[in-house]
């Protein structure tokens, strides 16, 4: 399961002032970091983060770097877990993993998550929230924060579009050809970055379903630090918007049932006016951070298809071979939205 329970039950009541006996309940695993739920003799709760059982980079996965993420944010007033401690001594669990505050709310993953949790005039309020606090996070100080060294601050879209090209050439599949297009919107991608207006804390992956929502709509927390670092701020907006799905959207077939998709929801359009309004930042080149977004989710999504057609996951793949077509649908969005840019 991941959890050593005696000596992570013993550090906890050590260290963070938990009652024994301890429950652990893993609320959210795979490849990414594991999430646990840990309620303790007096009811109180925990989250306990640690890094995947197995397949882990040396690199990734890194406990102590989300732990000092969320500490500098937090007596910022950033909507994050209150972290509570960390350990690093891996004869305890075998790997770094720190403890935070439980956070109770609304985390909405699909149309009938928004439905159940929200009733039809409060849903508007919640892009206004979601937007303002992204805004609240990309105004905050790097330097000020102790934050400053936790990655370059200049070429990030520039990084981020070798990598994932990188990555996209590494994960091809024989027999499955796209015709050029990956390539040629990279190109464009990469002839037409614009230029970084600020050093921001970029989360990565900031979008609805990483956050969790109280009973307004407001953020109470953001959620999933991992692939957070210094950049670009827009590359975040991007990637919102992305995800920001609207009924007549084609990716719904890709993407999932998105809560946003239910009727009173704000439109993408609203949501980027209420970015614009909470923030000084030029907001007038966000569509070219929107393709990169589509861009860089099909070669993501390449990867994983790759490694299911490698058969590196067990499990269904029946749904794997509508990939291709997905991958090639993101890619031809991308280049839409760029053309607009």
């Amino acid at each position: 399961m991941g959890i050593n329970e005696e000596k992570v039950s013993q550090w906890m009541c050590e260290h963070v002032g938990a009652v024994a006996p301890l429950d652990f309940k893993l609320i959210a695993g795979g490849r990414s970091n594991l999430t646990f739920r840990v309620t303790d003799a007096n009811a109180n709760t925990f989250a306990l983060r640690r890094p995947p059982v197995s397949h882990v980079l040396p690199t990734a996965h890194d406990m102590v770097r989300e732990h000092t993420i969320i500490s500098a944010l937090h007596p910022l007033h950033i909507p994050v877990a209150r972290p509570l401690g960390l350990c690093t001594d891996e004869s305890v669990n075998d790997r770094p993993f720190y403890v935070m505050e439980f956070i109770d709310g609304a985390i909405l993953r699909t149309r009938d998550d928004a439905a159940a949790a929200f009733a039809l005039d409060q849903r508007r309020a919640i892009g206004d929230n979601l937007a303002a606090t992204l805004a609240q996070l990309h105004d905050v100080d790097v330097d000020g924060a102790g934050l400053g060294t936790l990655a370059r601050h200049d070429g990030y879209i520039e990084r981020q579009l070798r990598r994932w090209r990188t990555q996209y050439e590494q994960m091809a599949v024989e027999g499955v050809d796209y015709g050029g297009i990956v390539e040629a919107v990279g190109d464009q991608l990469a002839s037409s970055v614009p230029r970084q207006q600020r050093v921001s804390v970029v989360h990565g992956d900031y979008r609805l379903d990483n956050t969790v929502l109280d009973d307004h709509g407001a953020v109470k927390a953001i959620l999933d630090w991992e692939i957070c670092t210094l950049g670009d701020p827009m590359a975040d907006l991007g990637l919102l918007l992305v995800y920001w799905a609207e009924p007549a959207d084609p990716t719904e077939a890709l993407l999932g049932a998105a809560p946003t998709t239910a009727p009173g929801f704000s439109t993408r359009a609203q949501v980027l006016s209420a970015y614009a309004s909470h923030s000084d930042l030029d907001v007038s080149q966000v569509a070219y951070y929107q393709a990169f977004g589509y861009w860089k989710l099909a070669c993501i999504m390449q990867g994983v298809f790759a490694r299911y057609s490698a058969g590196a996951t067990a499990g269904d793949q029946g749904s794997v071979q509508e990939y291709p077509q997905h991958i090639k649908l993101l890619v031809e969005l991308a280049k839409q939205t760029l053309e607009q840019h």
